[in-house]
């Protein structure tokens, strides 16, 4: 019972083990643990963070998964870089878009979709959404928009003077939010609902000591991204075989590695505390470029590694709807089923068009 009671620190163990012995090129049967595994350690690192959520209330816990998830992404996308590739120039663009995309409709929009069939409507804090979404337009124009239109040195690229200019006001930003959260108007991200849940459960004083939790979290989260890389090139192949879009591989990816994110928001969206779902969703997004474009500019900037994070046409008019629409639905502090249903549809947009 004790062992069953402990999985949660036990999968990501086995799953290290599993990655240093190279499990899934052995065989099938090896394939299918490693897969169990992946999925094991994502529900993990779901635990974890909810037990450091419970010990450091909100909205740090959410902030702590949120950044904690960016610096594995990023880590993943810092060493694809420099182990080159044709495509080298581009991943961080399209990593950073499939992730804001995947935050912004996919999981946005399922949250108010399970919350309003359980709920009708949920409400929460308009301010913490204006101040989210302020910072995230500004930084999403910045580093994927505006390179179109500078004149570097091909079209979607920026001068590198341009690059670490742009990566210096991204991280301005995003600390500004960061603050913004946690000290100057914290009572703007507080949820009446995630402190009741906290007060009505005693489960997390059997639990180890949040520093444990913490490092749990941090091994769980690393090993779903090797684990996710090791699978890479076996769906990768699947795709060129099934004659689907490249740029499928980065948002399957991305998907894996922005689970644990998935999984905490639907759960607070069930219980009734959609203002947690909408603080790890747009944090998430927020941590994802706002960390990433100033980490990609240093690497860059470096080891003189050519990146390109201009969108295409196509991309740029999804990446505009999908923010007008999410400021649109939640602009009046309540939610209700077709807001979900247009970000899903959104979201399903951006897969069809993928090239």
């Amino acid at each position: 019972m004790k062992l069953i009671r402990n999985w949660n620190t036990i999968i990501p163990l086995l799953a290290i083990l599993a990655y240093a012995a190279d499990l899934f090129s052995q065989h099938i049967i090896g394939q299918i643990v490693v897969v169990g595994l992946l999925i094991g350690s994502i529900l993990a690192a779901v635990v974890h963070a909810e037990v450091i959520a419970h010990r450091v209330g909100e909205p740090f816990g959410t902030i702590i998964l949120a950044v904690s998830v960016t610096v594995i992404e990023v880590s993943l996308i810092v060493s694809l870089m420099l182990a080159g590739g044709d495509k080298v120039a581009y991943l961080a663009r399209d990593t950073v878009f499939a992730a804001v995309m995947i935050l912004l409709t996919m999981i946005i929009g399922l949250c108010i979709l399970i919350g309003s069939f359980k709920y009708s409507e949920q409400t929460f804090q308009e301010k913490s959404v204006n101040t989210a979404l302020v910072s995230l337009v500004s930084i999403l124009v910045l580093s994927l928009v505006l390179p179109n239109y500078t004149g570097g040195a091909e079209e979607s690229g920026f001068k590198m003077a341009q690059l670490l200019f742009t990566a210096v006001i991204c991280l301005a930003i995003y600390g500004t939010f960061i603050y913004i959260q946690t000290l100057r108007h914290r009572n703007y991200f507080l949820s009446d609902k995630a402190d009741a849940h906290k007060n009505s459960d005693n489960n997390d004083k059997k639990q180890a000591s949040i520093y444990l939790n913490l490092a749990f979290l941090i091994v769980s989260l690393t090993i779903v991204v090797l684990l996710a890389k090791t699978i890479s090139p076996t769906i990768e192949a699947f795709i060129v075989e099934a004659g689907l879009p490249q740029s499928l591989l980065g948002v399957i990816i991305a998907a894996v590695i922005l689970l644990p994110e998935a999984i905490a928001a639907v759960r607070a969206a069930k219980n009734d505390d959609i203002q947690t779902s909408l603080n790890l969703s747009l944090g998430s997004a927020l941590a994802a470029i706002g960390l990433t474009i100033p980490t990609v500019a240093i690497v860059s900037y470096a080891f003189d590694i050519e990146i390109m994070l201009g969108l295409d046409n196509t991309a740029t008019l999804l990446l505009g709807l999908s923010v007008f629409t999410v400021m649109l639905s939640l602009s009046k502090g309540r939610t209700n089923l077709l807001y979900g249903v247009i970000l899903i549809a959104l979201f399903a947009t951006y897969i069809f068009t993928l090239s």
